[in-house]
């Protein structure tokens, strides 16, 4: 297992010589690497970083492909290609690749370079690629995006919150009053997508629920994981529609959009999706950061994470760390470029952050519609909260046992005990094989 983890330390000196930003002709004629990205939901991300991958290209004599797919395929194409021993060279995912590590070279020296380089990262982008149990980095997290609330500021001043809700207790009572008297639900998923798995987890976590413990013990069989699902029945059955059974990561999106929910967890691309379409629409959604719950309020966080898989070696490797590490320079450009939607893991990175968040220069009204999220990024989490995303988390989020879990008991199919119980089986069985492995603590 060390052996293929650490397949590429002997690169540590190598990159010790490269700085940010190679002179062109670093790299021998017929240098290539290949990047597999998901499409971006803002498009003007997508377009400006084909024009930035050409111009790193011809600085550094380095040809780059660029293929896209629906972000929902990246982990089975990951998979496929680390079973084939071929494919693209950097992989970049908004879920944990924790459970491919066996596949994915160590990438601890960017992940050290990048520290001396800009400076201390946050701590949900360390724990969302860190591996303790073997002290190896798996992946590179450059940025992030925070699932915060995006609520209809009309529909709920009306019912007395023009604020907006600030506690679980509010999302219950406003959302069930608004629902009551207009017919226009929440819209918060219980299905097996990325959305749903997220705001499932920010419910558990504000409840005082996790899967696992800081250690990497299994936990996931508790009191306060049995009160968040009680709740997240209760507000289904109250405010919201059978249609988040079967809910896509697109649907909150579509949902907000066309005011069909009046309140969702979500980064900010569907508000930016609204603002391109109608702009007093959009001027009518205001946003909060995590919900307060029991045990406090706590914010979910999709992270953008690049990995190499272990088949790539020589040159090609050499210029795919080169790249991860230049990109994370200029991920100024990556921010303004989303539109907001991602945030630097490395601030020093992104020095206008607080100004545009501030004052967004892309025509919010009120232009200070953002500032409401730097109270969220102080208390963000990732897969794996209050440990880190390893292998057995990833399975587990692979699995979609969290949204199965929440859904079993507000679908009236399981008790709350009955469906915790049977989540922690399976849980501990997921452990107890990568634990097998050495590749988690606990136990």
């Amino acid at each position: 297992m060390k052996t293929c983890l650490l397949v590429c330390l002997v690169c540590i000196l190598t990159l010790s010589t490269m700085g940010v930003g190679n002179a062109q002709g670093t790299y021998p004629n017929g240098t290539e690497i290949s990047l597999l990205q998901w499409r971006h939901f803002v498009p003007r991300h997508d377009e400006w970083f084909d024009r930035y991958a050409a111009d790193w290209g011809a600085a550094n004599n380095v040809v780059v492909h660029i293929d896209r797919v629906n972000f929902a395929e990246l982990p089975a194409t990951l998979a496929a290609e680390i079973e084939a021993g071929a494919g693209h060279t950097i992989i970049e995912l908004l879920s944990s690749p924790a459970a491919f590590v066996e596949g994915l070279h160590d990438l601890s020296d960017i992940n050290q370079r990048a520290l001396d380089l800009f400076g201390e990262r946050l701590e949900h982008c360390r724990a969302a690629t860190y591996l303790p149990a073997v002290d190896v980095y798996y992946g590179f997290a450059y940025g992030y995006s925070i699932n915060h609330g995006n609520y209809d500021v009309a529909l709920w001043t009306e019912a007395g919150y023009p604020t907006g809700p600030q506690t679980y207790d509010d999302l219950l009572e406003g959302g069930s009053a608004i629902y009551a008297a207009t017919g226009i639900p929440l819209g918060i998923g219980l299905s097996p997508e990325i959305d749903s798995e997220m705001a499932n987890r920010e419910l558990l976590w504000s409840f005082g629920g996790s899967v696992q413990d800081v250690n990497e013990n299994v936990t996931i069989n508790s009191e306060a994981t049995i009160a968040a699902v009680n709740f997240m029945a209760q507000l289904q059955q109250q405010a919201m529609t059978a249609e988040v059974f079967g809910w896509t990561g697109a649907s909150n999106n579509q949902a907000l959009i066309s005011g069909e929910a009046s309140f969702i967890l979500n980064p900010d691309s569907a508000y930016r999706s609204l603002q391109k379409v109608d702009e007093a629409g959009a001027a009518n959604i205001g946003f909060t950061p995590g919900l307060l719950g029991p045990a406090g309020a706590i914010a979910g966080s999709h992270m953008n994470i690049s990995v190499i898989p272990a088949y790539v070696g020589g040159d090609q490797l050499k210029a795919a760390k080169q790249f991860i590490l230049d990109f994370s320079a200029d991920y100024r450009d990556a921010t303004y470029h989303s539109e907001l939607f991602n945030l630097p893991c490395f601030p020093k990175t992104v020095s206008e952050l607080d100004t545009w968040l501030a004052s967004d220069p892309f025509g919010s009204v009120p232009a200070d519609k953002f500032a409401i999220l730097k109270t969220a990024i102080g208390r963000l989490a990732t897969l794996g909260y209050p440990g880190t995303s390893n292998p057995a988390i990833g399975q587990v989020y692979g699995e979609h046992i969290i949204p199965n879990m929440f859904a079993q008991v507000s679908l009236g199919a399981a008790s709350a005990e009955e469906a915790v119980a049977q989540a922690a089986q399976r849980v501990e069985v997921i452990f107890a094989h990568w634990r097998e492995k050495g590749l988690i603590g606990g136990g």
